[in-house]
């Protein structure tokens, strides 16, 4: 992956999408949506699936709906969010880096939040099974906010309830559509990509990119090293 540029300045505080960027989840939903649509008789190419990635569940049904059929989509779903479910419950698997990056956060005194297109009872249910949910100091969903991304709701609430200026944080995301909300929100976003490469169009918004979550770490790493290590207490919340 080609150099990226520093970041502009310390984050007041970081943001973090939850599927995809932080669980490994993206590859758990879509494997459930397939498997409930091959029990339905159902063949659905593989790039219609990717297009899923990053909207929320109204926007999924909408999707399916015109693609199958309202009685057809609602079937496939109600199968496919059983399946997951399960998944989710036993505890989806981090995304390589995420706790170290958290840890790292938390011992500078860094303000963490979620900012997820997930509903809010399946988010809390789903970061509490991967043991995430204790590390940030807000949650906020798609339940909380009126338009879910690429809106800027969900992100914008997020820096309400961390108090901190939307210029000052700073957002981690994996998918385009979370990375125009941020964009926005006024925020500076760094995409790590998961299952959806960025295309052209995506490149062209003009955002940082990088390879892993470790990468992401590396950029904050300079900036960090200005501020003084809270003790290990005080960085579990």
């Amino acid at each position: 992956m080609s150099p990226v540029a520093p970041l502009p300045f310390l984050p007041a505080a970081v943001i973090f999408d939850m599927d995809g960027l932080m669980l490994d989840s993206e590859r758990a939903i879509l494997d459930a949506l397939r498997t409930a649509a091959t029990e339905h008789g159902m063949r659905i190419d593989h790039d219609w699936w990717l297009g899923l990635i990053g909207h929320s569940d109204e926007v999924c049904r909408r999707q399916f709906g015109a693609l199958i059929g309202d009685a057809a989509a609602q079937a496939v779903l109600a199968r496919g969010h059983a399946l997951y479910i399960a998944v989710a419950e036993a505890g989806i698997a981090h995304r390589p880096g995420i706790v170290a990056l958290l840890e790292l956060l938390a011992a500078h005194g860094i303000p963490r939040a979620v900012a997820t297109s997930t509903w809010r009872p399946l988010a809390l249910r789903k970061l509490a099974a991967a043991d995430l949910l204790w590390r940030f100091d807000a949650v906020c969903t798609s339940s909380d906010v009126a338009r879910p991304k690429p809106a800027p709701d969900v992100y914008l609430l997020a820096a309400r309830q961390l108090g901190v200026d939307p210029a000052h944080c700073l957002v981690l995301e994996d998918s385009p559509t979370g990375v125009r909300a941020a964009l926005a929100a006024g925020m500076t976003p760094v995409q790590v990509p998961d299952l959806l490469a960025p295309d052209d169009d995506v490149r062209a918004l003009g955002h940082r990119i990088v390879d892993s979550l470790a990468h992401a770490q590396a950029l904050l790493e300079p900036l960090l090293r200005t501020l003084p290590r809270t003790s290990s207490t005080a960085a579990r919340k």
